[in-house]
């Protein structure tokens, strides 16, 4: 920990000297970053990769083209060069083409693209929707060509790689799980003020479980008098993850349904319980289904469970025209945290729900092996504790977050590592996301009103035909 602090203190002083150039964008309006590291992190990160015999060989096509809603490179956000991407530059001459589309036009962009011969690269499969759905329809290649998963690099992730392999082989390269998926953000002073031990303290003793996150709620819950409970869209899929059971499972390269599992039933049936208690504020009552954020700094709302890359951006930041402060301790307040979702008191482990910080390789892409030196970069980064170290001094400066905050945030990538639960519902083909997703019948329904018996009953075959057309289907 004194080393880290010490890290931090020695990033802020070469923050002073960032080099900063013009921002710009060419005729397609890719942007070009105005921002970098400082020299001085950079010719450290840059010597340790040097020093690492894990990483070998040399790149003749250096560039290579990511298609993604948003940028590996720096951008607005407030973040500095990604240390990944200082590797790849510094040890490969490499760079990263950004081609930028909206979230919502990925998938019809990257067609597009593929169809012109642009030579797309790479594109993200950590949002939970590429995979298998991209492989069955011939969008993504298998990478087993390029990335040895038995190597030095790789084989820490080889198992968690191998078990989402599609038809035998590796459609998707998954660097690490991360745990950053949903925490729990809060107000400490509203937990005060309510007489309950802060839920950090209770994580660190090993005490924060559904039962005290339930009775926080049911103690704090009145609606009527703008004291509000669980707000966002992501709770009742990260409460469902801390079974250890995802919806949609992948055994044997083929996906099963878990819908009938009494895990399921039984977290279903805990997100009911909250709903008739008045614990769950979104889509119900006056409370509409709208969004407030702000109330967890306002002392109105007691939980907002969400990715924690809602925190991944400058803590303060002032829209020009609203006046309004955008940044993550403008929205949730001075004294917030975040913990990760409660542990089930039922589970064996402690599952989180975790992301794959997975990249998926592109038909017909110009440079195969430039994003195999780039996922290398990403996987010694992992690996090198002296350049993680840095890396965390950077995002803490970048995003002043405090150290507990990287530690707690380390802590739950680890425990995603020891114990993944990967869920592919939004994986196959969108009907079954839509089915699965409904308020009315499918997962968020309990925490609606409806049992989840009338869900179950209403879901349960037409999910196991689609799931069984897809393991029938054949790559096109």
């Amino acid at each position: 920990m004194e080393k880290c602090k010490l890290l931090l203190c020695l990033l802020a002083a070469c923050c002073l000297s960032l080099t900063a150039f013009s921002c710009t964008q060419d005729q397609e309006g890719k942007n070009i970053s105005d921002k970098d590291s400082s020299q001085e992190t950079r010719e450290q990160i840059a010597t340790l990769a040097k020093q690492d015999d894990r990483l070998s060989g040399e790149l003749e096509n250096k560039t290579i083209k990511w298609l993604s809603d948003w940028d590996i490179n720096p951008d607005e956000t407030g973040k500095n060069t990604p240390p990944e991407l200082i590797i790849f530059q510094e040890r490969y001459g490499g760079t990263i083409e950004w081609y930028p589309c909206l979230y919502e036009e990925r998938y019809d962009k990257l067609a597009n693209y593929i169809n012109a011969g642009e030579g797309i690269d790479f594109f993200y499969a950590g949002n939970s929707d590429a995979f298998p759905k991209g492989a069955i329809r011939n969008m993504f290649v298998p990478c087993d060509s390029y990335i040895d998963f038995s190597s030095p690099l790789w084989k820490d992730v080889k198992e968690m790689n191998d078990s989402v392999m599609w038809k035998n082989q590796h459609y998707m390269a998954v660097v690490e799980m991360t745990g950053d998926n949903c925490a729990v953000i809060y107000n400490k002073d509203t937990i005060q003020e309510l007489g309950f031990e802060d839920p950090y303290l209770l994580y660190q003793k090993g005490e924060w479980d559904w039962n005290i996150f339930k009775e926080m709620l049911r103690k704090f819950c009145d609606p009527e008098n703008q004291k509000y409970g669980l707000d966002g869209w992501w709770f009742e899929s990260a409460l469902s993850a801390t079974t250890g059971v995802p919806y949609i499972g992948m055994k044997d390269s083929q996906l099963i349904s878990n819908l009938a599992d009494t895990n399921i039933s039984r977290v279903q049936n805990f997100l009911y319980d909250l709903y008739q208690s008045d614990c769950i504020a979104i889509g119900v009552g006056n409370f509409g289904w709208t969004e407030h954020p702000s109330y967890i700094r306002d002392g109105k709302e007691l939980f907002y469970p969400v990715g924690l890359w809602s925190m991944y951006a400058e803590a303060h930041h002032i829209d020009p025209q609203t006046g309004q402060d955008g940044g993550w301790k403008g929205t949730f307040g001075e004294n917030c945290m975040f913990v990760p979702m409660p542990k089930d008191p039922n589970a064996d482990a402690y599952y989180i729900p975790a992301n794959m910080n997975a990249y998926c390789f592109v038909r017909d892409g110009q440079n195969p092996e430039g994003t195999a030196k780039f996922l290398d970069c990403k996987r010694l980064l992992l690996l090198n504790e002296e350049i993680m170290e840095i890396a965390d001094a950077q995002f803490a400066n970048n995003f002043t977050w405090t150290p507990e905050m990287i530690s707690l945030k380390n802590e739950m990538n680890a425990l995603a590592m020891e114990h993944p639960v990967i869920d592919f519902k939004n994986g196959v083909t969108s009907d079954l996301f839509s089915l699965l997703d409904s308020s009315e019948y499918g997962i968020r329904a309990a925490g609606k009103g409806v049992p989840w018996e009338e869900s179950l009953s209403a879901i349960q075959n037409p999910v196991q035909s689609m799931i069984e057309e897809a393991n029938n289907s054949k790559e096109s």
